[in-house]
């Protein structure tokens, strides 16, 4: 099971959100920087959200990442307001980004998920963002009647075999993982899945690891201290 460090971005600079919230945002410096300490900690990959282009559209956030990409070597995966496959070809080819997150889009625009996992073959990540048990998009504002594997199942459908599954409720709140709805997508599915939300002690990763998750994401428990990323490493390894 792979471990990502979480480099939220918003106005160019690192930060963690409560549960996906920009007004209760708590800075944490530099992205390239962040990005340099969890690769020199052990990081195998990072996961990276454009907080500006998920709630405004516009990839304002492109010189921080490019500094990002040019200090790291580790695989970078990004999400955060990707619609369209201009925004796509953007990051896959103009930048080198590894592999780009579809959240809003994955609901809304599912012919565009199609077209994109056949251009870029394993290159395309569904994120699926679930309240009370069904979809939300839109930055989590708008709710939907479909559930999270359900639309998993869709997009596995279209070529896509790797979902982010968060729990919109546990996000930034160090509450725990969602470990059943975890386990549920990935018994539904059979896709890999890599679980979201609520990290908050090394046992968590222990608990995700027990689900068949591929991977599991970790925000605010590493920039507070409470989860070792070397350790979190270790037990994910050794779930493999």
């Amino acid at each position: 099971m792979k471990i990502y460090p979480a480099i939220d971005i918003k106005n160019g600079v690192c930060v963690r959100l409560k549960m996906g919230d920009m007004d209760q945002a708590t800075e944490y410096g530099d992205v390239a920087e962040m990005g340099r300490k969890w690769q020199d900690m052990g990081a195998q990959a990072l996961h990276i959200v454009d907080l500006d282009a998920a709630f405004a559209g516009e990839f304002s956030n492109y010189d921080a990442v490019s500094k990002l990409l040019s200090a790291v070597s580790i695989p970078v995966q990004l999400g955060g307001g990707i619609r369209s496959m201009t925004d796509i070809d953007a990051r896959l080819e103009k930048l080198g980004i590894w592999r780009v997150i579809i959240g809003t889009a994955a609901y809304e625009n599912p012919a565009l998920v199609e077209q994109a996992a056949a251009k870029y073959p394993g290159r395309i990540v569904a994120g699926i963002d679930a309240k009370d048990g069904k979809v939300a998009t839109r930055g989590w504002a708008t709710e939907t009647d479909i559930g999270p594997a359900e639309l998993a199942l869709a997009m596995k459908e279209r070529g896509v075999n790797t979902v982010i599954y968060t729990d919109i409720a546990r996000d930034g709140m160090m509450t725990g993982p969602n470990i059943e709805a975890t386990k549920n997508m990935a018994d539904k599915t059979g896709m890999e899945i890599i679980a979201s939300g609520g990290m908050s002690k090394i046992d968590d990763v222990t608990n995700v690891a027990g689900t068949g998750a591929s991977g599991v994401i970790i925000g605010k428990a590493l920039y507070s201290g409470t989860i070792d990323l070397a350790e979190a490493i270790s037990i994910g390894g050794a779930s493999c």
